[in-house]
């Protein structure tokens, strides 16, 4: 776990009562690791592999987000709420994770404020992560947001399907071509 910058900032007591909680577990390339309407009972660290969040949209899915090396997955409404989540996380590749209950994690916090502050931040940093995906779609032009994607993870351009991509950015994938096209 350590090698995992998320992991960085927390003391050897700390680590060491998430240790007990947490497995190293593999998952197969596409599969779906959180499933929308379903209470998720797991919060998960990538050690490595690549994972999209997506719904269900008229006809198509629409992908709004993806995980890389120390991204955390989980299901907001059912970490905060307890309750079946909105979205669908699928695996674009074969996966190692850190794995752990929710309920034990956030029975952690309660007796480790080291832990909950860790965990608030996690949130809080997401939290600014989909407020600044959310303004750039409404105020960015596509291929502005495919240049700061581009720049930002060079290694999912390379490894996404185009068809993921352009649903993130919000255009079909004749639209991306187009972009990819002018951009070269």
């Amino acid at each position: 776990m350590r090698n995992i910058e998320i992991f960085s900032s927390l003391s050897d007591e700390a680590l060491d009562l998430l240790y007990v909680h947490v497995s190293l577990v593999n998952h197969q390339k596409g599969e779906i690791l959180i499933h929308a309407e379903r209470t998720e009972p797991y919060f998960y660290i990538l050690e490595e592999g690549i994972a999209r969040a997506y719904s269900d949209g008229e006809n198509q899915q629409i992908t709004f987000w993806f995980g890389e090396k120390g991204d955390i997955l989980f299901s907001y409404n059912s970490y905060i709420n307890n309750k079946p989540s909105y979205e669908n996380i699928e695996l674009l590749e074969n996966c190692r994770l850190y794995k752990i209950k929710i309920a034990d994690l956030l029975a952690l916090y309660s007796v480790n404020i080291e832990l909950a502050n860790w965990g608030r931040k996690i949130v809080e940093a997401e939290l600014i992560a989909t407020e600044k995906r959310l303004i750039d779609r409404l105020f960015k032009t596509a291929t502005e947001r495919y240049h700061d994607f581009s720049i930002q993870t060079p290694e999912l351009i390379k490894k996404v399907a185009l068809k993921h991509i352009a649903s993130y950015l919000g255009v079909t994938q004749v639209t991306l071509s187009r972009i990819r096209a002018t951009i070269k």
